[in-house]
């Protein structure tokens, strides 16, 4: 008898071993948090339109903080609300003061609109999703405003052999010739990451926009959504105001030396 109840226990064992997978699934799908209240601190033509494109996207309430027309007048706004590290945007969540836009998307995705403007955790595109999220400021606008500055200050006869401007919108431009969006099958928090930088890339004459057929016309698509245009309404009124000056011509394109393997 006592055997039978041990194996009887070792197998039940075994069954809910075998279950803890499924239970902790369930478990891990929570539903979405209460939003606290929102409150956005913008400069027009800026990152912080990501924030608000976002929130027009959810269907979410925020307050949206600037002064019209007043780049300069906005920034004493953020200043006066977080004199030690003032950039756009930067968000009060709650009673917490938040900045960097990638991971202010991520937590509100995250933690408010769970099934949403992301790809499921365990599916093939989540990756690109995410890479792209990164992406979008650790490769691409850093990149783009170094050459930037760069070529500001002197102009180059040819561009670099490694990695430059063109190179990391060719990357850009290469994986939307085999999807639809940053985030795969769907669009996501990506896209709203990638629109800022891949913009300024053909805004400032950094790379030739022709050669970027496939940018340009996500561009279109993402350009034809309501809750992009909504954003465009309520945080560029007036459209683009104190905007960089454009490149007066970019660099021609060069030959590039392949990555040298580690000594």
């Amino acid at each position: 008898m006592k055997q039978s109840m041990g194996r009887r226990a070792s197998l039940g064992a075994l069954v809910g071993l075998a279950a803890a997978p499924l239970i902790a699934s369930k478990a891990s799908a929570k539903p979405a948090s209460p939003l606290p209240p929102i409150t956005i601190y913008h400069l027009e033509g800026r990152r912080s339109e990501r924030i608000v494109w976002l929130m027009e996207e959810l269907g979410f309430p925020y307050d949206l903080k600037f002064k019209r027309g007043d780049l300069a007048g906005s920034m004493a706004l953020i200043r006066q609300f977080s004199p030690v590290v003032p950039m756009a945007p930067t968000v009060k969540y709650g009673d917490q003061v938040l900045v960097e836009s990638g991971a202010i998307i991520e937590l509100i995705l995250s933690r408010h609109a769970p099934g949403r403007l992301q790809p499921a955790l365990d599916s093939r595109d989540y990756p690109d999703h995410l890479m792209w999220m990164h992406y979008a400021e650790g490769s691409l606008a850093a990149r783009l405003f170094s050459d930037y500055r760069a070529w500001t200050a002197q102009p180059p006869k040819q561009r670099s052999r490694l990695v430059d401007s063109e190179a990391v919108v060719q990357f850009a431009e290469n994986f939307l010739g085999q999807h639809a969006w940053f985030g795969g099958a769907a669009f996501s928090g990506a896209d709203i990451m990638m629109m800022f930088p891949l913009n300024a890339a053909t805004g400032l004459n950094l790379v030739e926009e022709s050669q970027f057929p496939n940018v340009a016309a996500w561009k279109a698509r993402i350009e034809a959504r309501p809750a992009y245009q909504r954003m465009l309404a309520k945080a560029r009124p007036d459209g683009m105001i104190g905007g960089l000056p454009r490149l007066p011509q970019h660099a021609p394109a060069g030959p590039r030396e392949p990555p040298k393997p580690p000594a």
